[in-house]
C-alpha cells in the first residue's frame, strides 16, 4: 500500500477538552497533492477562557451562533472510511475527537491491510516522523519546522487561496493543517521516503515499542 495511492486526511483542531473542539481543519492529500480542504467554527461545548482566546483568537460570543462539533459526524467517519488522518503531534487531535466520538465506525485497518478497526488512529504524526527523520532541526514544532524547512511562502500562498481571510495564522485550523499536509508532503518527497508504504507511515509515527510491533506487518517498504 503505497502512500501515494491512499487518500491521507490531515487534521487540526482548535480548542481543548474544556470548550471542545471550536475549529476544525482538514487537507486531504492523495499522490502527494492537495485534493480537497474544509474548514468551519464550532459552537464551543464548554467553558471557554480568555487565555483559550489569546491562544487562537475565538471567543465564545463569535461562536455561539455556530453549529456544534457533533453534527460533523457524517464528514469524520466518512474520512475516516477512506483513508489514515493525520495530524502534528496527533496526540492532540485524537483525544479531541474521541470526546466527541469515542469510536468511529468500522473502517479499514490502514497500518494491517485487509484488517478492519474501530478507533480514529493510529495516525500518521508529522511531529513524530520529523523527530525521528530529521533530528537534526531544532524544534519540532509547527512554526519552526514549517520556516526551517522553507515552506513559509507556500504556506502563506495556499492560506490565500484557501483559509478564511481572518484565520491565514498559526493556531488557526485549516492554516496549521496545511502547514503540516506540507511537511507530510515534503518529507515524502524526499529519496529515502519515496517508497514507503502507508503501514511504515503508521508503524514509524507510534513511538511506544509495543504498539509499533502490533502494528507491523510485513515489510516496512512495500510489503503492506
Amino acid at each position: 500500500m503505497h502512500w501515494a495511492g491512499t487518500p491521507i486526511h490531515f487534521l487540526d483542531f482548535e480548542g481543548n477538552g474544556t470548550s471542545g473542539i471550536l475549529e476544525f481543519g482538514v487537507v486531504t492529500l492523495r499522490g502527494g497533492e492537495i485534493e480537497a480542504v474544509r474548514t468551519r467554527l464550532c459552537r464551543p461545548a464548554g467553558r471557554l477562557t480568555a487565555e483559550d482566546t489569546a491562544v487562537h483568537g475565538l471567543d465564545a460570543a463569535a461562536l455561539s451562533t455556530e453549529a456544534p462539533f457533533t453534527e460533523e459526524w457524517e464528514y469524520f467517519a466518512g474520512l475516516r472510511g477512506s483513508g489514515p488522518l493525520a495530524a502534528h503531534f496527533a496526540h492532540v487531535e485524537n483525544f479531541l475527537i474521541r470526546t466527541a466520538w469515542p469510536y468511529p465506525r468500522t473502517a479499514p485497518d490502514f497500518a494491517r491491510p485487509g484488517r478492519e478497526a474501530n478507533e480514529w488512529g493510529p495516525w500518521i504524526d508529522t511531529g513524530r516522523l520529523y523527530g525521528q527523520l530529521s533530528p537534526a532541526f531544532a524544534s519540532a514544532k509547527l512554526e519552526a519546522l514549517v520556516a526551517a524547512t522553507g515552506l513559509q511562502g507556500e504556506l502563506d500562498a495556499l492560506a490565500t487561496a484557501h483559509c478564511p481571510a481572518a484565520r491565514r495564522r498559526y493556531h488557526a485550523a485549516l492554516y496549521d493543517a496545511l502547514g503540516g499536509a506540507l511537511l507530510l508532503r515534503a518529507l515524502l518527497r524526499r529519496p529515502e521516503c519515496a517508497a514507503a508504504t502507508i503501514p511504515w507511515l503508521l508503524q514509524t509515527s507510534t513511538l511506544d515499542g509495543g504498539k509499533r510491533r502490533a502494528l507491523q506487518q510485513g515489510d516496512l517498504f512495500g510489503g503492506g
